[in-house]
């Protein structure tokens, strides 16, 4: 993003124009100082965070598969060990070409399913029969 411009937590339709412009045209620069502005007035509805660079995976979109951007949230068990546990929450962007994943500002959700064999018997525990 040029410098100036910020992802408010709550984005309206027209304030990506800075993340798509590669040259800040006057519109642009017009929107960045609104956003100041709006900043400004209520520091508390923005956050400042860097754009991360997400996986891409198959998706199904009406009677075909298209690309979008996900993240994953693994599930983590904290104790006397710690466990991490096959899938978790994939997060999925709904709109193409979009990074929003989390799903108060329009991302979804997708099944994720970890193949793998069956975890080793624990000393005393028997195989079934």
């Amino acid at each position: 993003m040029p410098a100036g411009c910020s992802k408010p937590s709550n984005p309206s339709p027209t304030a990506s124009c800075c993340a798509t412009d590669t040259r800040p045209s006057a519109r642009c620069c017009k929107q960045q100082e609104e956003f100041a502005e709006k900043i400004k007035a209520n520091p508390r509805n923005y956050i400042a965070q860097p754009t991360l660079a997400l996986s891409r995976v198959p998706t199904i979109v009406g009677e075909h598969f298209e690309g979008r951007h996900v993240d994953l949230r693994p599930y983590v068990l904290c104790g006397k060990e710690i466990y991490v546990m096959p899938g978790g929450l994939t997060r999925v962007a709904m709109n193409k070409g979009s990074l929003v994943v989390n799903s108060s500002q329009g991302g979804g959700s997708k099944d994720t399913w970890v193949l793998a064999p069956a975890p080793p018997l624990q000393e005393g525990q028997g195989q079934a029969q």
